[in-house]
């Protein structure tokens, strides 16, 4: 961070801002507002979540911020679509942006300064929730952060109540599927555990591994796949949790039939998300790293802010997001500008 200070690739501005983020992945556009928000909103639950953190992680993630004295990575929130915020976005990307670039790996970023930062502030302040949509884990941290460096008498401003982060309206997310593999079938052979699966729901032979509906699960056995429909009947409307695919998947098939009491702790148990998850999924088959892989329909949007309004936790690995946000492009500083 000191590098790139002195050589100027990043510059401090001169008086605070916000900025718009947009990414462009094939045919998939998001655009969202750079800005802090404000520890307190995390910590009141006005800033909601829908995972668990894990203890070693946080405590990475807030070693390496009390360590910068800054936020050098935003936490990834979304906000139920508003009309007045969608014309002030609208605004603003019709000028110049500051930079526009395509990454190595397809994602194109682009990012414009705010205009006029009241009427965004003034926008925002009708906004109930913001949701944590990636980036639990620094989110947490940054709460935690703040704190450490005062106590270290190292914050002198009111910045370290502050953390980084975008805000996406809901409507223009895509979650794709985070998808499992397990490297054994507790005892099962393929025979057995096949006709166990017949038990659950409709199973049949297929070709394509990709689900297409709430439900359905695509299995990979050896060098066949397989899709079951469960049968969901039975599920809990009034639960957002049960209803989830991942939830199915842990409450019929992980847990009774593999063994995997919590997929958190269990060694056995691998999580493979994004575009290429199908193709990682049969490599470790394969390679006999897996013995059987499970391919899922995405969590939903709707989904994901049903389990956070009601301030409830997802399974681990129930969303994964794309494209993801770069660190570096924008950096919020902990300390105050009249010290650096």
């Amino acid at each position: 961070l000191e590098r790139l200070l002195s050589q100027e690739v990043l510059v401090q501005d001169s008086k605070p801002g916000l900025f718009i983020y947009r990414q462009v992945q094939d045919h998939h556009v998001q655009t969202g507002v750079v800005c802090c928000c404000h520890v307190d909103d995390y910590r009141n639950n006005t800033i909601k979540k829908h995972e668990r953190t894990r203890p070693d992680k946080e405590d990475d993630r807030t070693r390496h911020t009390v360590t910068l004295k800054a936020n050098a990575g935003p936490v990834f929130l979304t906000y139920r679509d508003s009309t007045v915020i969608d014309g002030l976005v609208d605004q603003d990307v019709n000028h110049r942006p500051l930079f526009h670039f395509n990454a190595p790996d397809g994602v194109t970023h682009t990012v414009w300064p705010v205009s006029d930062t009241k009427a965004y502030v003034a926008a925002f302040g009708s906004i109930a929730s913001a949701y944590v949509a990636d980036g639990h884990h620094r989110a947490a941290s940054a709460a935690r952060a703040g704190t450490e460096l005062r106590q270290q008498g190292a914050c002198h401003s009111d910045e370290c109540d502050w953390f980084l982060t975008v805000l996406f309206p809901a409507s223009q997310l895509q979650i794709l599927a985070y998808n499992r593999t397990v490297t054994d079938l507790n005892g099962h052979s393929k025979t057995a555990f096949i006709e166990a699966l017949s038990e659950l729901g409709n199973l049949s032979k297929t070709n394509d591994p990709h689900p297409t509906h709430r439900g359905k699960i695509c299995i990979l056995l050896e060098d066949q796949w397989f899709e079951l429909n469960l049968d969901t009947q039975a599920i809990d409307s009034q639960d957002p949790i049960s209803g989830l695919d991942v939830a199915l998947l842990q409450d019929r098939i992980l847990k009774p039939l593999l063994g995997i009491e919590d997929p958190r702790t269990d060694k056995r148990i691998k999580f493979v998300g994004g575009h290429d998850a199908s193709k990682t999924m049969e490599r470790q088959i394969q390679d006999q790293e897996a013995a059987v892989a499970f391919n899922l329909y995405p969590t939903s949007i709707e989904q994901l802010l049903a389990v956070s309004d009601a301030d409830l936790m997802m399974p681990p690995k129930s969303t994964w997001f794309e494209p993801k946000l770069k660190s570096g492009l924008l950096v919020h500083s902990l300390e105050d500008p009249s010290d650096e």
